[in-house]
């Protein structure tokens, strides 16, 4: 019995005190620097939203390429 009072005494004082603390820490930090990104995830991004872009004219070329071939193949998925 003795084993578990000394086991729970720090565990209820590390829930109660020092893990909202270190959450609200974390979150907070998390916060501030989470709102700006860095100059090589922009530069990601604006990568991604090309690669996006061209991606969306292919899907359209074959969409067009299909249709003259095969009016009905929206109708078969």
């Amino acid at each position: 019995m003795s084993a578990m009072i000394l086991f729970m005494i720090p565990l209820t004082i590390f829930v109660l005190f020092v893990a909202p603390i270190w959450l609200w820490l974390h979150y907070s930090n998390k916060n501030s620097n989470g709102s700006q990104l860095s100059p090589q995830e922009m530069q990601r991004l604006q990568q991604l939203t090309v690669d996006a872009r061209r991606m969306q004219e292919r899907i359209r070329s074959l969409e067009a390429i299909l249709d003259a071939e095969n009016s009905q193949w929206r109708q078969q998925q």
